[in-house]
């Protein structure tokens, strides 16, 4: 049996309203999010894919799959973290992301990191 603590990938994420490129009279809301993962566990890792289910406020979703994360496909031992900034688009001031990295450590092993659901909201529309 696998020990899940061989497999463990942390991650945070940060947010950011990007007022310059969105356009609200067009229905247009731009985040950036600042995501850090980490690799808590005990085997090194590589990013393989990604996998986001982005929802507005009107219950609109989008899935986005690909590979890896702004063009890479980071390998991290265990303690090491990679940091990069992306974005997205939404049609209401409001929404969340959630989604997955797919894994694959040096042993072999699959497995998918969470990503909880954070929200994406201009400033001062929640309180």
């Amino acid at each position: 049996m696998k020990d899940a603590r061989n497999y463990n990938i942390k991650v945070k994420v940060a947010t950011a309203f990007v007022e310059g490129q969105s356009d609200i009279k067009q229905n247009r809301y731009v985040f950036a999010y600042t995501v850090t993962i980490h690799n808590a566990g005990n085997i090194p890792a590589r990013l393989l894919t990604r996998h986001w289910i982005i929802t507005d406020s009107n219950g609109k979703v989008q899935e986005v799959r690909g590979e890896g994360v702004v063009g890479e496909q980071p390998h991290l031992r265990p303690g090491e973290g990679f940091q990069y900034t992306s974005g997205t688009m939404l049609e209401t001031p409001v929404g969340t992301m959630r989604g997955s990295y797919q894994m694959r450590a040096d042993d072999g092993t699959e497995f998918d990191a969470e990503i909880a659901a954070f929200t994406l909201s201009v400033p001062r529309v929640l309180h």
